[in-house]
């Protein structure tokens, strides 16, 4: 590497940490302000806010991460464009495709970290962000669907809880369907369904079991039934944050089974997968956008720049969030809706990156 390479990738990497260090103490002090009174109410111990506050850094700086980029880029770039040196560079016979070298080599450093976060680290900071933030600060909000549960639990059994309550581990109004070549063979019926720990087994009352006949039907009924199911009570009522808690492997088989058992949150779980592959990809076309726009010296210096990136940025987070809601909540694709932004905005860096170096 020459010395113009290096001048713009160390200018690139400093820039995008000290823009992390600058944002995210703001962000734990905007933070605490909010939620202090909580967690004083609370008596959270001060070792679980230290925790609470290195796992937010990481969220933050997962969810961030795109923002964070493009305003280092903008930043550093219009001071070089504002000095002339990019002028300096250009005249000096230096193409513009080779003057975008070195971002392309810092934004590869950079989609790399990020590709490991999201696979690895940032789930791990989601758990403890999440636990806290149920635990102490979102007062009766329950983290998991307690009621209406429907869920294919096997090929061949379906089953139904209109309530359950995680903390005594008792639903009421239970059935379970199983079927055998796309028939009904059997439904248990149950006026409530507890769990022991103890045992591993599930306490059935008024229990009713209706065998289907070729002819007639058989019916079943106790007063009470202790017996075994293969399911346990994670896979009943998963926390609604689940999938981000999962590294890639774990989200992955964790989407297969959902899918099988027809679960009607496979779509968010979804939008969280792909979006570990987008955000690295992200990188590359925001730091393309940064560098089309803030390369070229104008009036006004860089208060233009930083006002039409920021511009550009919200655009992103707005198509990024807004296709990530739809995919959430319908049966918009996940994939689409997480790759849409992309695919807008690489179309919006190849436009700018032409005229820039025409």
């Amino acid at each position: 590497m020459k010395i113009l390479d290096w001048y713009i990738l160390k200018r690139y990497l400093l820039t995008f940490v000290l823009m992390l260090l600058l944002f995210i103490p703001i962000g734990i002090t905007i933070n605490i302000a909010e939620k202090i009174d909580k967690m004083l109410e609370k008596e959270v111990p001060f070792n679980e806010i230290v925790n609470y506050y290195l796992d937010f850094s990481a969220y933050i700086s997962n969810l961030l991460f795109p923002l964070f980029l493009f305003l280092s880029v903008i930043w550093f770039t219009s001071k070089l464009a504002n000095n002339t040196e990019v002028i300096a560079f250009i005249s000096s016979g230096v193409s513009f495709w080779r003057f975008l070298r070195p971002y392309m080599i810092g934004a590869t450093i950079i989609a790399v970290l990020a590709l490991f976060m999201g696979m690895y680290l940032a789930p791990k900071a989601s758990k403890g962000f999440n636990q806290f933030e149920y635990k102490y600060l979102k007062g009766n909000r329950k983290d998991k669907e307690t009621s209406n549960i429907y869920r294919q639990i096997n090929d061949n059994e379906i089953i139904y809880v209109s309530n359950f309550n995680t903390m005594d581990q008792r639903g009421s109004n239970f059935t379970l369907e199983h079927f055998e070549d796309n028939r009904l063979k059997y439904k248990i019926s149950a006026l409530s369904i507890s769990y022991s720990p103890q045992d591993s087994t599930y306490r059935l009352t008024n229990y009713t079991k209706r065998i289907i006949g070729e002819n007639e039907d058989r019916i079943i009924n106790k007063r009470r039934v202790d017996t075994t199911f293969n399911f346990d009570l994670d896979d009943l009522t998963p926390v609604k944050y689940i999938a981000e808690t999962l590294n890639y492997n774990e989200l992955t088989s964790f989407i297969d089974k959902e899918t099988k058992r027809g679960s009607s949150y496979v779509g968010r779980y979804q939008v969280v997968k792909y979006k570990k592959w987008s955000l690295p990809v992200s990188v590359y076309i925001l730091t393309v956008i940064a560098v089309a726009v803030s390369s070229i010296k104008r009036r006004g210096g860089m208060g233009v720049n930083l006002a039409m990136g920021i511009g550009i940025a919200l655009v992103y987070v707005f198509f990024d969030k807004v296709f990530g809601v739809m995919a959430e909540q319908s049966d918009f694709p996940p994939m689409f809706a997480v790759w849409f932004p992309n695919v807008l905005f690489g179309i919006l860096a190849a436009y700018l990156l032409y005229n820039a170096k025409s």
